[in-house]
């Protein structure tokens, strides 16, 4: 005599593609309205997108110095960091692998000795 067949369980595992993309908050939405209702510059909007993600120290520093003015940096920072972006300038901070970092490294080994600036 064969014991019965057991149930098949569902798999409950949510692949990346198929997770439900991060909320935008309310303070997000309302903050780039206004902006934009006031006709208030919002650098991200203006520049191209690659600015943003940037490859070079230089190019990373330069985007960071748009988000200076920017009305809506506030908003911007704080919704990145609660979506944990993994990469790219939010809110005038740079983010790598879901954290703010200081200044991105550059391509390469790092020299043995500090350089003198």
């Amino acid at each position: 005599m064969t014991p019965p067949p057991l149930p098949s369980v569902p798999d409950k595992t949510i692949k990346a593609d198929q997770a439900d993309p991060p909320e935008v908050t309310l303070m997000q939405l309302t903050a780039i309205d206004e902006a934009d209702s006031l006709g208030l510059p919002i650098p991200c909007r203006a520049f191209d997108p690659e600015v943003f993600f940037a490859e070079t120290p230089a190019d990373v520093e330069y985007a960071k110095s748009l988000c200076g003015t920017c009305p809506v940096k506030a908003a911007c920072l704080t919704g990145a960091l609660e979506r944990r972006e993994p990469w790219g300038v939010w809110g005038g901070e740079l983010f790598v692998q879901g954290v703010v970092v200081a200044r991105k490294r550059p391509r390469g080994r790092p020299r043995k000795t500090e350089v003198m600036a």
